[in-house]
């Protein structure tokens, strides 16, 4: 749900001071078990879901037998992003191999392989729109939406200018043939629970 507007101007790299007391005050302010984020100047909290995180460990599993259970892979970590106030949390991401926080203990958008988000009904909308424009605006090579209610994945690779370019709708069940991109895997659907 959206909670309120943030003021001010700029993108999450102007004013990182200010975006950073924001983020502090919105972690006193979460309740416990939700996530919450800044998509575009708005605070979004996301209520804990069942079928939601029973998707996210599956992939999470899935890149730690890939990668190995040492490898960089982040689940409901602020990463900052370009546009104006944008400090996701994604469900999942993977910074690429031999990359390293910045000074501040937080990863730079630049270094990020792979975005992996699971939408809810209140904020699918961020997820198809906002979050997608940003990521592929930061050239995140890779970024996969699971919707439990419609039981599809939605791959979103080759992006240009703003945009992805190559863009696929999978049912789940089917796999998700990322092996052409940083990821190098093919990611199993078959257990992705629908709700």
């Amino acid at each position: 749900m959206t909670i309120a507007p943030i003021g001010g101007t700029g993108m999450a790299g102007k004013g990182d001071q200010d975006f950073d007391d924001m983020f502090e005050l919105l972690y006193g302010i979460t309740p416990e078990g939700y996530k919450s984020e800044i998509v575009g100047g708005a605070i979004l909290m996301s209520p804990p879901r069942h079928t939601h995180w029973a998707v996210i460990r599956d992939v999470l599993l899935q890149l730690e037998a890939r990668f190995g259970e040492d490898s960089l892979v982040e689940c409901d970590v602020r990463l900052d992003l370009p546009g104006y106030r944008n400090g996701f949390v994604p469900d999942l991401f993977k910074p690429a191999d031999g990359a390293e926080m910045d000074a501040k203990g937080k990863w730079r958008y630049q270094d990020v392989e792979f975005v992996f988000e699971v939408i809810s009904r209140e904020t699918a909308d961020n997820d198809y729109g906002r979050k997608k424009a940003a990521y592929a605006a930061g050239d995140v090579p890779v970024y996969v939406i699971a919707d439990p209610y419609t039981g599809q994945c939605h791959v979103h690779t080759v992006p240009k200018d703003g945009e992805y370019r190559a863009n696929r709708t999978l049912d789940f069940g089917d796999p998700v043939d990322l092996s052409d991109t940083p990821l190098g895997l093919v990611l199993a659907t078959g257990k992705f629970p629908r709700d």
